[in-house]
């Protein structure tokens, strides 16, 4: 049974604890806010963050292993709150193109809002287990679920290895759109296409894409039916 002093230790603890949390916290923030303050590509040190974090240089080593430990930290607050924002947009409202349209919209929106953050995040896209690679598995983890819950609805006959291979596809559709947009904005401004233009491009070739599929097992989709619109009807239907 814990005794009252051990209870004000585990209170001590759990206070120490949130201290440090927080204090970690505003040290990635205040990394995000000056890479964001700073032309891309920029190199940051340490002694900037800390600076504008109000702390010395020796604060920050107290709080993360070593600069690459900061660094996953930071890449990663980024690529959270990317991720979140896109998940939000992987919803059944709309037909097929104005769901990937509005994905789309919003990763091109932040890109171009947040140069600086969007070159940190895909300089180190490449590496498994990155930041970056984990918040693409998230969003495809939102693609493949609504794919699968589709095909369930609609009663297409896809086989076991075209199921089993939905989460590679969820994920290289993802890859391919993320791959897209880094293109994209890695371009000459001054020659590149709008980002309307880009986000319609990029749109009608995911839906190419998941038309074609859908024909293969048998179902044809109007590019213009709201995406609820079909699985309702597919519901509604008396079962044989």
């Amino acid at each position: 049974m814990a005794t009252s002093a051990d209870r004000r230790v585990d209170g001590r603890q759990s206070r120490w604890d949130r201290h440090n949390a927080e204090r970690r916290q505003h040290l990635i923030d205040a990394a995000v806010a000056e890479i964001e303050a700073s032309p891309p590509g920029s190199e940051i040190h340490v002694h900037q963050i800390a600076a504008r974090a109000g702390v010395g240089r020796t604060v920050v080593y107290r709080h993360f292993d070593d600069r690459a430990d900061l660094d996953r930290a930071v890449t990663a607050e980024i690529v959270d709150g990317l991720a979140e924002r896109l998940v939000a947009e992987v919803t059944l409202d709309g037909t097929i193109p104005d769901i990937v349209r509005r994905v789309v919209g919003s990763y091109v929106e932040w890109a171009s809002g947040h140069p600086p953050l969007h070159m940190l995040v895909i300089q180190g896209s490449g590496a498994g287990g990155s930041p970056l690679e984990e918040g693409m598995g998230r969003i495809a983890g939102q693609v493949h679920e609504l794919l699968g819950y589709a095909i369930e609805v609609l009663g297409l006959d896809a086989s076991d290895d075209e199921l089993a291979a939905l989460d590679s596809l969820a994920y290289g559709l993802v890859g391919a759109v993320f791959g897209a947009v880094r293109r994209w904005s890695g371009s000459d401004p001054e020659s590149r296409p709008a980002p309307d233009v880009l986000v319609g491009l990029v749109a009608d070739s995911v839906w190419f894409l998941i038309s074609g599929h859908a024909a293969h097992l048998g179902l044809v989709l109007d590019r213009d039916q709201p995406v609820e619109e079909v699985l309702l009807g597919a519901l509604s239907e008396p079962t044989p």
